[in-house]
């Protein structure tokens, strides 16, 4: 009997599945998805892995998964898994390695056009046999994008956004390059926000940045100004951001994430046609659903065939004292 894997979601991509398949992998997957349901699995059955899409994985859960070897994130984000616990249990926990990057940029710069552009908004008032031509929306070029965070997703946007002729500006504390060509570097964030026509997040979610923006931050930023978020929901105070926009401060905002997913019904964003959504899908390409698989599959082949983990894709680099895994 091969590896057992779960997968806390209905599907794989068809290449990440095969890869695991063909190293002999019993692959099982949740029919719900709900937290009672994995719970339950990890329980019941001795998984040696678990790729994790969006469930959480608690302390309580890692814990009672004795046989459990490696949890892969099917993304780049580790909000959800206990980090602490797998660390103590000697178990890696690895990140994809940015297969979803382009796809992600993408909906970014779609969102802050439909934003900008009001296409959302538009596009129902045709529906409702209006015909606006008054409603004008904001241009990009010649304006500033603040680019918070500028790893390989921000770095895509700023690309994207530059190609249509806007000044790129970059606020990143942890990053090893300053020099980018066509990168202004600002020294905090404060500075971006203040100078920033379009602002766009792509941090990950840490005790750091946790609520980084709040009023006082979206009182920094440009009168008609605009906030994109991709990342984490986490990182915004969504009631403060929702005055921001109804005060008029901001032009509006476009977010792919969430602090509670699914969105409660009494929540602010859902009277506000300003802020466009998206439910967490900036990965939910073709291309990216296939490579992120791909990415998964071969982080836990790594650790239960060869022992080893990619030292760039470890969020837990403490687990190699265990020398349960080395590094490659």
């Amino acid at each position: 009997m091969g590896p057992k894997v779960l997968m806390t979601a209905k599907t794989l991509a068809t290449p990440g599945l095969a890869l695991l398949e063909q190293a002999g992998c019993a692959v099982s997957f949740l029919k719900e998805g709900t937290e009672a349901e994995l719970a339950e699995s990890l329980r019941s059955t001795p998984f040696d892995a678990v790729i994790s899409r969006t469930s959480a994985l608690p302390a309580i859960m890692i814990e009672t998964a004795p046989a459990l070897r490696v949890i892969s994130r099917h993304g780049v984000g580790y909000n959800n898994v206990d980090i602490e616990s797998a660390t103590r249990r000697g178990v890696p926990v690895l990140i994809a390695d940015g297969a979803n990057g382009k796809s992600v940029a993408e909906l970014a710069v779609g969102l802050a056009l439909s934003v900008a552009r009001k296409i959302t908004t538009q596009d129902a008032s045709i529906r409702a046999r209006q015909w606006n031509r008054s409603a004008y929306g904001l241009q990009f070029a010649g304006k500033t994008a603040g680019i918070v965070a500028f790893g390989a997703i921000g770095r895509r946007v700023a690309k994207i956004l530059r190609a249509m002729d806007m000044r790129i500006i970059a606020f990143d504390p942890h990053a090893r390059d300053c020099s980018t060509t066509g990168v202004d570097w600002t020294e905090t964030l404060d500075e971006l926000l203040q100078e920033s026509d379009l602002v766009s997040l792509h941090c990950p979610l840490t005790p750091e940045t946790r609520n980084m923006i709040t009023a006082p931050q979206l009182a920094r930023m440009k009168p008609g100004a605009i906030l994109i978020n991709t990342a984490r929901g986490g990182l915004i105070d969504e009631k403060a951001l929702a005055e921001a926009v109804l005060s008029g401060h901001l032009a509006g905002a476009g977010l792919d994430t969430f602090a509670d997913e699914p969105l409660p019904a009494d929540h602010p964003f859902l009277s506000l046609p300003q802020i466009v959504m998206t439910p967490h899908m900036g990965g939910s390409t073709d291309a990216a659903l296939d490579g992120v698989a791909i990415s998964a599959a071969r982080n836990v082949l790594d650790v239960l065939i060869d022992g080893k983990v990619d030292r760039r894709l470890l969020v837990n680099p403490a687990v190699l004292e265990h020398r349960t895994v080395e590094a490659k």
